[in-house]
């Protein structure tokens, strides 16, 4: 692994892009503690087709499964900003590592941004909807659906770039 990506007297960079990687990752592992097995249920709320598809998962929780899934949502209103910043600390590294067109580095940091304010909408209406679950309807499911795919699709895409470049940069391409 050549230099590590140490190079270039950027080590207040690696600095930035490792302590936010750290900070996300205490998080996600702090949100996966609090939902427990709750967990797959979560994913089936943010990927439900329908309005009965939402109610069945909801129902099917006793209270402390309900209890589990409410409390995940408040460090959840952390979490956006962790990854976000992670992500775009590692888009400005890259870019010193191995210059990003600047279409590229553009995208790389407006995609942790827009993924984060999906995560802010979804939560709104993830809290909102277990308290309300007569708002819930096939509309607003698939609304909140496609946000959250969306949401997935930029945090997940921008990692997948970035690991793809750092990953070149360590082999020396």
């Amino acid at each position: 692994m050549r230099d590590m990506g140490f190079r270039g007297g950027a080590l207040g960079a690696n600095g930035k892009l490792i302590a936010w990687s750290g900070a996300f990752v205490v998080s996600q592992a702090n949100i996966l503690r609090l939902l427990g097995p709750v967990g797959p249920k979560l994913l089936k709320t943010q990927t439900a087709r329908s309005a009965h598809a939402y109610r069945t998962v909801l129902d099917g929780m006793d209270a402390a499964e309900t209890e589990r899934y409410r409390s995940h949502f408040y460090p959840d209103f952390v979490h956006p900003v962790l990854y976000a910043a992670a992500l775009r600390a590692g888009a400005r590294r890259l870019d010193q590592l191995a210059p990003l067109s600047p279409t590229v580095k553009r995208v790389l940091l407006a995609a942790p941004v827009a993924a984060a304010a999906g995560d802010y909408i979804e939560n709104v209406a993830g809290l909102y909807l277990l308290d309300h679950r007569y708002r819930i309807t096939d509309r607003t499911i698939r609304a909140t659906t496609a946000v959250s795919t969306t949401k997935w699709v930029l945090a997940l895409g921008s990692l997948a770039y970035l690991t793809r470049g750092f990953a070149r940069v360590w082999r020396g391409r």
